[in-house]
Protein backbone atom coordinates (compact mmCIF):
# COMPACT_ATOMS: atom_id res chain seq x y z
CA UNK A 1 0.00 0.00 0.00
CA UNK A 2 5.36 -6.68 -2.85
CA UNK A 3 8.30 -11.70 -4.27
CA UNK A 4 11.18 -13.01 -4.18
CA UNK A 5 11.86 -16.88 -3.49
CA UNK A 6 14.37 -16.15 -0.57
CA UNK A 7 13.16 -13.56 1.34
CA UNK A 8 11.51 -13.47 4.42
CA UNK A 9 10.59 -10.54 4.24
CA UNK A 10 7.80 -11.43 1.60
CA UNK A 11 6.78 -15.36 3.06
CA UNK A 12 2.97 -14.03 3.18
CA UNK A 13 2.66 -12.61 0.38
CA UNK A 14 4.46 -15.29 -1.55
CA UNK A 15 2.22 -18.19 0.01
CA UNK A 16 -0.91 -16.31 -1.20
CA UNK A 17 0.32 -16.21 -4.30
CA UNK A 18 1.92 -19.75 -4.04
CA UNK A 19 -1.19 -21.20 -2.70
CA UNK A 20 -3.02 -20.11 -5.96
CA UNK A 21 -1.01 -21.83 -8.10
CA UNK A 22 -1.03 -24.92 -6.32
CA UNK A 23 -4.74 -24.81 -6.57
CA UNK A 24 -4.62 -24.50 -10.27
CA UNK A 25 -2.30 -26.90 -10.65
CA UNK A 26 -5.08 -29.38 -8.06
CA UNK A 27 -8.00 -28.54 -10.19
CA UNK A 28 -6.38 -29.07 -13.88
CA UNK A 29 -4.78 -32.24 -12.91
CA UNK A 30 -1.38 -31.41 -13.79
CA UNK A 31 1.50 -33.73 -12.57
CA UNK A 32 5.30 -33.13 -12.39
CA UNK A 33 6.35 -34.62 -15.67
CA UNK A 34 6.17 -31.63 -18.22
CA UNK A 35 5.65 -28.34 -18.50
CA UNK A 36 2.71 -26.28 -16.74
CA UNK A 37 0.19 -25.13 -19.16
CA UNK A 38 -0.08 -21.39 -19.86
CA UNK A 39 -2.75 -19.57 -18.22
CA UNK A 40 -3.85 -15.97 -18.68
CA UNK A 41 -5.87 -13.79 -16.61
CA UNK A 42 -7.20 -9.85 -17.40
CA UNK A 43 -5.29 -7.57 -14.40
CA UNK A 44 -6.68 -3.87 -13.65
CA UNK A 45 -4.36 -2.04 -11.13
CA UNK A 46 -2.61 1.26 -10.35
CA UNK A 47 1.27 1.69 -10.70
CA UNK A 48 2.67 2.00 -7.10
CA UNK A 49 6.65 1.41 -8.20
CA UNK A 50 8.95 1.24 -11.13
CA UNK A 51 12.18 -0.91 -10.21
CA UNK A 52 14.39 -0.71 -13.62
CA UNK A 53 16.79 -2.60 -11.45
CA UNK A 54 14.91 -5.88 -11.14
CA UNK A 55 12.34 -5.48 -13.81
CA UNK A 56 9.79 -5.47 -11.56
CA UNK A 57 6.62 -2.91 -11.34
CA UNK A 58 4.52 -2.85 -8.09
CA UNK A 59 1.07 -2.94 -8.91
CA UNK A 60 -2.09 -2.36 -6.48
CA UNK A 61 -4.30 -4.56 -8.05
CA UNK A 62 -8.29 -5.40 -8.01
CA UNK A 63 -9.48 -8.93 -7.76
CA UNK A 64 -8.25 -11.29 -10.35
CA UNK A 65 -11.21 -13.12 -10.97
CA UNK A 66 -10.46 -17.29 -10.47
CA UNK A 67 -6.94 -16.14 -9.41
CA UNK A 68 -6.51 -14.19 -6.47
CA UNK A 69 -8.11 -11.09 -4.77
CA UNK A 70 -7.11 -7.80 -4.56
CA UNK A 71 -3.44 -6.77 -3.65
CA UNK A 72 -0.08 -4.74 -4.12
CA UNK A 73 2.42 -6.48 -5.61
CA UNK A 74 5.27 -6.81 -7.89
CA UNK A 75 5.10 -8.20 -11.05
CA UNK A 76 7.52 -8.78 -13.66
CA UNK A 77 7.22 -7.84 -17.57
CA UNK A 78 9.81 -8.27 -20.32
CA UNK A 79 9.09 -5.24 -22.58
CA UNK A 80 11.82 -2.34 -22.07
CA UNK A 81 9.19 -0.01 -23.26
CA UNK A 82 7.18 -0.35 -20.24
CA UNK A 83 9.78 1.03 -17.59
CA UNK A 84 10.37 4.53 -19.64
CA UNK A 85 6.53 4.63 -20.13
CA UNK A 86 5.31 4.01 -16.48
CA UNK A 87 5.02 5.77 -13.38
CA UNK A 88 3.55 5.85 -10.09
CA UNK A 89 0.12 6.55 -10.42
CA UNK A 90 -0.30 4.66 -14.02
CA UNK A 91 -3.80 2.85 -13.91
CA UNK A 92 -2.87 -0.01 -16.00
CA UNK A 93 -4.59 -3.17 -17.90
CA UNK A 94 -2.77 -6.26 -18.71
CA UNK A 95 -2.15 -9.62 -18.82
CA UNK A 96 -1.25 -12.10 -15.85
CA UNK A 97 0.30 -14.79 -17.58
CA UNK A 98 1.15 -18.11 -14.91
CA UNK A 99 2.98 -21.26 -16.01
CA UNK A 100 4.12 -23.23 -13.77
CA UNK A 101 5.01 -21.14 -10.48
CA UNK A 102 6.28 -18.29 -12.50
CA UNK A 103 3.91 -15.15 -13.63
CA UNK A 104 4.62 -12.12 -15.03
CA UNK A 105 2.61 -9.31 -17.06
CA UNK A 106 2.13 -8.66 -20.72
CA UNK A 107 -0.05 -6.29 -23.31
CA UNK A 108 0.29 -3.82 -21.16
CA UNK A 109 -2.03 -0.76 -21.55
CA UNK A 110 -1.70 2.65 -19.69
CA UNK A 111 -4.33 5.15 -18.72
CA UNK A 112 -4.30 8.11 -16.85
CA UNK A 113 -0.94 10.32 -16.13
CA UNK A 114 0.44 10.46 -13.02
CA UNK A 115 -1.63 11.74 -9.97
CA UNK A 116 -1.04 14.99 -8.44
CA UNK A 117 -1.76 15.80 -5.34
CA UNK A 118 -4.51 18.00 -3.96
CA UNK A 119 -2.75 21.27 -3.86
CA UNK A 120 -1.47 20.54 -8.09
CA UNK A 121 2.15 19.44 -7.08
CA UNK A 122 2.89 16.12 -9.07
CA UNK A 123 4.23 13.42 -6.85
CA UNK A 124 8.02 12.13 -6.81
CA UNK A 125 8.84 10.13 -9.59
CA UNK A 126 10.86 7.70 -6.71
CA UNK A 127 14.34 8.95 -8.35
CA UNK A 128 16.36 9.30 -4.72
CA UNK A 129 19.23 11.00 -3.84
CA UNK A 130 22.73 9.37 -4.04
CA UNK A 131 24.50 7.70 -2.25
CA UNK A 132 27.01 9.07 -0.43
CA UNK A 133 24.61 12.24 -0.82
CA UNK A 134 24.32 14.14 2.55
CA UNK A 135 21.06 14.24 4.20
CA UNK A 136 19.64 17.63 4.93
CA UNK A 137 18.98 18.35 8.66
CA UNK A 138 15.52 17.57 8.47
CA UNK A 139 12.63 18.55 11.23
CA UNK A 140 11.01 16.41 13.19
CA UNK A 141 8.66 15.94 15.75
CA UNK A 142 8.38 12.67 18.04
CA UNK A 143 6.23 10.34 20.06
CA UNK A 144 6.40 12.51 22.98
CA UNK A 145 6.08 15.87 20.80
CA UNK A 146 9.77 16.48 20.89
CA UNK A 147 11.79 18.19 18.20
CA UNK A 148 13.99 16.23 16.49
CA UNK A 149 16.71 16.69 13.94
CA UNK A 150 18.40 14.15 11.87
CA UNK A 151 21.90 16.86 12.14
CA UNK A 152 21.50 16.15 16.18
CA UNK A 153 22.00 12.55 15.57
CA UNK A 154 25.58 12.82 13.91
CA UNK A 155 28.16 10.13 15.19
CA UNK A 156 25.18 7.51 15.49
CA UNK A 157 24.15 5.49 12.72
CA UNK A 158 20.61 6.28 12.08
CA UNK A 159 17.83 4.09 10.55
CA UNK A 160 14.79 5.45 9.03
CA UNK A 161 11.84 3.68 7.44
CA UNK A 162 8.48 5.17 6.49
CA UNK A 163 5.20 4.88 7.61
CA UNK A 164 1.66 5.75 8.25
CA UNK A 165 -0.17 3.74 10.95
CA UNK A 166 -3.78 3.79 9.24
CA UNK A 167 -2.24 1.62 6.57
CA UNK A 168 -4.29 -1.63 5.89
CA UNK A 169 -1.92 -3.56 4.30
CA UNK A 170 0.12 -5.96 6.50
CA UNK A 171 3.11 -6.33 3.39
CA UNK A 172 3.74 -2.17 3.87
CA UNK A 173 3.75 -0.74 7.17
CA UNK A 174 2.86 -3.18 9.39
CA UNK A 175 5.92 -5.11 7.93
CA UNK A 176 7.90 -2.16 8.30
CA UNK A 177 7.33 -1.63 12.11
CA UNK A 178 7.84 -5.08 12.81
CA UNK A 179 10.88 -5.57 11.09
CA UNK A 180 12.26 -2.31 12.71
CA UNK A 181 10.86 -4.33 15.93
CA UNK A 182 12.96 -7.53 15.54
CA UNK A 183 15.98 -5.64 14.55
CA UNK A 184 15.91 -3.46 17.91
CA UNK A 185 15.79 -6.91 19.75
CA UNK A 186 18.76 -7.91 17.79
CA UNK A 187 20.51 -4.63 19.01
CA UNK A 188 19.65 -5.13 22.19
CA UNK A 189 21.83 -7.90 22.55
CA UNK A 190 24.57 -6.13 21.37
CA UNK A 191 24.59 -3.05 23.82
CA UNK A 192 27.49 -1.63 22.22
CA UNK A 193 26.27 -1.10 18.83
CA UNK A 194 22.69 -0.25 20.09
CA UNK A 195 24.20 2.89 21.77
CA UNK A 196 25.98 4.14 18.23
CA UNK A 197 22.26 3.46 16.65
CA UNK A 198 19.60 5.37 15.97
CA UNK A 199 16.50 4.08 14.48
CA UNK A 200 13.29 6.57 13.23
CA UNK A 201 9.53 5.43 11.92
CA UNK A 202 8.63 8.59 9.80
CA UNK A 203 4.95 8.92 8.96
CA UNK A 204 3.28 10.79 6.03
CA UNK A 205 0.15 10.94 7.43
CA UNK A 206 0.87 14.02 9.64
CA UNK A 207 -2.59 14.79 9.64
CA UNK A 208 -3.71 11.98 11.82
CA UNK A 209 -0.66 10.40 13.01
CA UNK A 210 -0.27 13.15 15.96
CA UNK A 211 2.68 12.53 18.88
CA UNK A 212 -0.44 10.66 20.69
CA UNK A 213 -1.43 8.62 18.30
CA UNK A 214 2.35 7.69 17.15
CA UNK A 215 2.79 6.80 20.75
CA UNK A 216 -0.31 4.76 21.02
CA UNK A 217 0.42 2.78 17.85
CA UNK A 218 4.65 1.90 19.21
CA UNK A 219 3.42 0.74 22.18
CA UNK A 220 1.33 -1.37 20.78
CA UNK A 221 4.60 -3.13 19.07
CA UNK A 222 6.30 -2.34 22.18
CA UNK A 223 4.79 -2.64 24.97
CA UNK A 224 6.29 -2.91 28.52
CA UNK A 225 9.83 -2.42 26.42
CA UNK A 226 8.59 1.14 25.17
CA UNK A 227 9.90 3.74 27.75
CA UNK A 228 13.29 2.18 27.41
CA UNK A 229 13.04 1.92 23.40
CA UNK A 230 12.15 5.49 22.65
CA UNK A 231 15.67 6.10 23.62
CA UNK A 232 16.94 4.37 20.63
CA UNK A 233 13.69 4.45 18.22
CA UNK A 234 11.52 7.38 17.37
CA UNK A 235 7.97 7.49 16.13
CA UNK A 236 8.04 10.44 13.99
CA UNK A 237 6.29 13.50 11.54
CA UNK A 238 6.30 16.91 10.09
CA UNK A 239 4.56 19.21 8.49
CA UNK A 240 3.64 18.46 5.38
CA UNK A 241 6.19 20.47 3.61
CA UNK A 242 9.23 18.83 5.40
CA UNK A 243 7.62 15.27 5.30
CA UNK A 244 7.42 16.18 1.43
CA UNK A 245 11.01 16.87 0.92
CA UNK A 246 12.21 14.27 2.77
CA UNK A 247 10.24 11.87 1.19
CA UNK A 248 11.15 13.09 -2.17
CA UNK A 249 15.17 12.68 -1.15
CA UNK A 250 14.65 9.03 -0.01
CA UNK A 251 12.46 8.67 -3.42
CA UNK A 252 9.50 7.69 -1.38
CA UNK A 253 6.04 8.30 -3.49
CA UNK A 254 2.71 8.98 -1.75
CA UNK A 255 -0.87 10.32 -2.19
CA UNK A 256 -4.23 10.04 -0.63
CA UNK A 257 -6.58 8.17 -2.43
CA UNK A 258 -9.87 6.40 -0.91
CA UNK A 259 -9.66 7.25 2.73
CA UNK A 260 -6.47 5.71 2.14
CA UNK A 261 -2.71 6.64 1.29
CA UNK A 262 -1.14 4.94 -1.41
CA UNK A 263 2.95 4.63 -1.32
CA UNK A 264 6.30 3.09 -2.42
CA UNK A 265 8.90 2.05 0.52
CA UNK A 266 11.65 2.85 1.37
CA UNK A 267 13.89 2.40 4.16
CA UNK A 268 17.59 4.33 4.78
CA UNK A 269 20.87 3.47 6.38
CA UNK A 270 22.72 7.39 7.26
CA UNK A 271 26.48 7.03 8.22
CA UNK A 272 27.68 8.39 11.72
CA UNK A 273 28.55 11.73 9.37
CA UNK A 274 25.34 12.32 8.34
CA UNK A 275 25.89 10.34 4.80
CA UNK A 276 23.29 8.11 2.94
CA UNK A 277 25.31 4.56 2.92
CA UNK A 278 22.31 2.14 1.96
CA UNK A 279 18.78 2.71 0.75
CA UNK A 280 16.06 -0.82 0.60
CA UNK A 281 13.26 -0.34 -1.65
CA UNK A 282 10.02 -1.81 -1.22
CA UNK A 283 10.19 -4.68 1.39
CA UNK A 284 12.86 -6.46 0.02
CA UNK A 285 15.01 -6.49 3.00
CA UNK A 286 15.31 -8.56 6.84
CA UNK A 287 16.51 -7.40 9.81
CA UNK A 288 19.41 -9.29 9.16
CA UNK A 289 19.97 -7.19 6.40
CA UNK A 290 20.16 -3.77 8.63
CA UNK A 291 22.38 -5.40 11.53
CA UNK A 292 24.83 -6.96 8.53
CA UNK A 293 25.08 -3.41 7.19
CA UNK A 294 25.88 -1.76 11.17
CA UNK A 295 28.25 -3.76 11.62
CA UNK A 296 30.26 -2.81 8.31
CA UNK A 297 29.41 0.21 8.72
CA UNK A 298 30.98 -0.01 12.48
CA UNK A 299 33.58 -1.51 10.75
CA UNK A 300 33.86 0.77 7.85
CA UNK A 301 33.23 -1.80 5.16
CA UNK A 302 29.84 -0.69 4.21
CA UNK A 303 30.15 0.03 0.46
CA UNK A 304 28.04 2.62 -1.33
CA UNK A 305 26.75 0.26 -4.05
Amino acid sequence: MMPTITRKSRWALQCTVLLCLAALTAASGCGTGGGEARREYELRGKVIEVDKDVRKVTVAHEEVPGFMGAMTMPFSIKDDWAFTALAPGHHVAATLVVEGDRYWLEDITIGEGPRESPVGVTIDKGLPAALGAEVPDFELTNQDGREIRLGGLRGKAVLITFIYTRCPLPDYCPLMTSQFMSLYRSLRKDQALLSRTHMISVSFDPDFDKPQVLKEYAEAYLRSEAPASFRHWDFATGTHGEIRKMAGFFGLDYWPEGGQIVHSLRTAIISTDGKLVRLYRGNDWTPGDLLRDLRNLQKGDLTQE
